[in-house]
């Protein structure tokens, strides 16, 4: 989105706000697809948006994904607010309980994930008792509190039986966000590709579904390669191609989706000077944006700063400044170093790339601050805020 564009829906809504470009979002999508499927003789590798990276992208991403991966009663709740189709949704999650269990499988949720032996016989029984059939993919662990072993795997798979009330069709497999290197993934899909043929082998069961999730990298930072951010997938899309050809495969990505999206709009509020240090207070915050990965303040994402009142900067100061947000706490510190020079208070600070977590993973609680109003926006075209800003204290007390 242009500056000109950015500049107006600040004036109109107000900040702090964030900006998501639903037409950036489809595009990415739509590319994503592209370049997995490329070349594909027979079959289709599908696209599975993971919400947890942004729950409001759902009514315009509602047509260009095949499924939504959903990890919560509330991330359900929202699904059924925006009519997403029952059949789309992949429930997932560490913790399911019966209520919630029972809530997904009366919805007619499409598939769920089952991460442990425990709970793979909970949703069995729920499904019995609400007399229901219902596609279960198994999640093998990587090492991390998600998932189940293959020996779990193992001993659900001995006493299967195919007049249970649920189908195991799959394996649902993914290991973390933010992997820069590929060979992980390949190795992976090698591994997963021996495993799943053993479990075909040893149980006589098709497994053909396959549910995984690459984890690729993301670019946000200052002296990040962002010349062609699809290039991971690009170099990625081979291997995927190859496992789709022996499983039915279906991607799922949140941060690779849906970054490129969304901006974050915050205004400078105050400024001033103190020993050697030059601050910007902004009326955002660590409570509103959140880079993965990043220790706040220790490095530099890409930031658009929007001069209201035309001020240029100063080649007589050194123009460093710490952008630090609202809240009283040292650890508000957005930038430590940005180099802009002068600017005026109510100038308005862009954050780039802030279409992934930051809407739902920043502590917005913390200090009782207001939340970010939503703004969605189609290119340069048009604006709608879809949620004004909110205050917090309520929750707090």
């Amino acid at each position: 989105m242009d500056d000109k564009t950015l500049l107006q829906i600040a004036e109109e809504y107000g900040t702090p706000t964030y900006v998501f470009d639903a037409d950036e979002a489809i595009s990415r999508a739509e590319d994503i697809k592209s370049i997995m499927n490329d070349g594909m003789e027979t079959g289709r590798i599908g696209l599975c948006y993971s919400i947890k990276a942004n729950p409001f992208l759902i009514p315009a991403l509602k047509d260009h994904v095949d499924n939504f991966e959903v990890c919560s009663p509330g991330e359900l709740s929202i699904c059924r607010h925006y009519d997403v189709p029952a059949a789309m949704i992949i429930y997932s999650g560490v913790h399911k309980d019966t209520w919630d269990t029972a809530e997904a499988l009366e919805y007619g949720c499409g598939t769920l994930t089952a991460e442990s032996v425990s709970q793979y016989r909970m949703i069995s029984e729920k499904a019995g008792e609400l007399k229901v059939k219902t596609e279960v993919i198994l999640r093998l662990s990587a090492d991390s509190q998600f998932g189940m072993s293959a020996e779990d795997a193992e001993e659900i798979l001995d006493s299967y039986d195919d007049k249970d009330p649920v189908v195991i069709c799959g394996i649902h497999y993914f290991t973390g966000t933010q992997r820069l290197k590929l060979k992980h993934q390949r190795d992976e899909l090698l591994k997963l590709k021996d495993t799943i043929k053993g479990f075909r082998d040893r149980y006589g069961i098709a497994l053909d579904k396959l549910e995984y999730g690459p984890g690729l990298g993301y670019p946000y930072f200052e002296g990040d390669d962002f010349s062609d951010t699809l290039r991971p997938l690009k170099e990625l899309a081979e291997d995927l191609r190859d496992t789709a050809k022996w499983s039915i495969l279906t991607v799922e990505m949140g941060r690779f989706l849906a970054s490129s999206c969304g901006y974050y709009l915050t205004k400078a509020v105050d400024k001033k000077t103190s020993g050697i240090k030059n601050w910007a207070i902004l009326d955002g915050g660590i409570n509103h944006i959140n880079y993965y990965g990043q220790m706040m303040g220790l490095k530099m994402p890409v930031i658009r700063l929007l001069r209201q009142n035309g001020c240029k900067a100063d080649a007589d100061t050194d123009g460093a400044w710490a952008l630090c947000g609202s809240l009283c706490t040292t650890n508000d510190v957005l930038v430590r170093e940005y180099r802009t020079g002068a600017f005026d208070i109510g100038d308005i600070f862009v954050f780039c790339n802030a279409g992934a977590y930051s809407v739902t993973e920043a502590m917005g609680l913390f200090l009782s601050r207001e939340l970010p109003g939503v703004v969605m926006a189609h290119g340069d075209e048009s604006t709608a805020c879809i949620r004004n800003r909110m205050g917090t204290w309520e929750l707090n007390c």
